[in-house]
């Protein structure tokens, strides 16, 4: 797909801001990435799918620096990354959320999105300490950020509600607001709807779509709900024990034999 052109979404992509370039993985005997090599777009929205096992998940961790490959390189904004920290990923505009809602439940819904912008606040710990003058001044410039993303995301009722409270769906609002109030550049979502019921998950595609367009954030997510990664997808990579099988539109996708014959099991003419 040309620099600048429109994909079957409407959404016009940009330059390549991600190379992952024939990545490999092993974890003892156990190959979960072979040869993996595709490119990110600005301001695009990828989906990664395959069957349960097929890499998808390491492949995230590889992007976020908590898993380092054993082979190949990954680039992002021109720069070697496959060797980089998680902290660093988060300094350089990475940003993800996990398969499993990993939030801090004893805290409120306001605190949790606040540790979003851990790495935005300069002040050290004395000044945190005595939480006075500066200190206080840049804490309340990172709430009043925080309170931005729960208005987003539509929140505002469960702000000071610990989020152990919350039921399911909520919490996995609550992972992506935490992760928004980082301001990445790349987002990364670890299966975003799953568990989810069909009315969460309507709500969470419009948030992921408002995201993308009313932020300009790239997005790479792992979806196994097809009807999804189909409608709001503007290329699709899919993964089958470790290796890429395939990578273009959701039609050409969808279309493709070798993944109808791995995963989809069926056509979807």
């Amino acid at each position: 797909m040309p620099d600048g052109t429109q994909p079957p979404t409407g959404r016009v992509v940009g330059d390549v801001i991600m190379k992952v370039e024939n990545v490999s993985l092993s974890f003892g005997g156990v190959r979960a990435l072979d040869n993996v090599s595709f490119d990110v777009r600005e301001h695009e929205i990828l989906a990664i799918i395959g069957p349960n096992g097929a890499g998808k998940s390491s492949m995230l961790n590889c992007i976020n620096g908590f898993y380092h490959p054993q082979e190949g390189a990954i680039t992002y904004k021109g720069k070697r990354r496959d060797t980089a920290k998680t902290f660093e990923a988060a300094e350089e505009g990475i940003a993800r959320t996990f398969q499993n809602i990993a939030l801090f439940k004893g805290m409120s819904t306001l605190d949790n999105i606040m540790t979003g912008r851990g790495l935005k606040m300069k002040k050290n710990l004395l000044w945190q300490a005595l939480y006075y003058g500066p200190a206080l001044k840049e804490e309340l410039e990172h709430r009043a950020k925080a309170e931005e993303v729960i208005d987003f995301l539509e929140i505002e009722a469960i702000r000071k509600t610990p989020v152990g409270r919350l039921p399911y769906g909520l919490q996995k609002r609550v992972e992506l607001g935490r992760a928004l109030a980082a301001e990445p550049d790349l987002l990364l979502l670890d299966e975003p709807m799953a568990g989810m019921n069909h009315e969460e998950k309507e709500d969470m595609v419009r948030y992921i779509l408002d995201v993308n367009d009313e932020f300009g954030t790239t997005i790479v997510l792992i979806e196994h709900d097809m009807s999804v990664v189909m409608d709001i997808s503007d290329r699709v990579v899919v993964l089958d024990y470790g290796k890429k099988l395939a990578d273009g539109t959701p039609d050409e996708v969808k279309r493709n034999q070798d993944v109808i014959d791995a995963y989809l099991g069926v056509s979807h003419d």
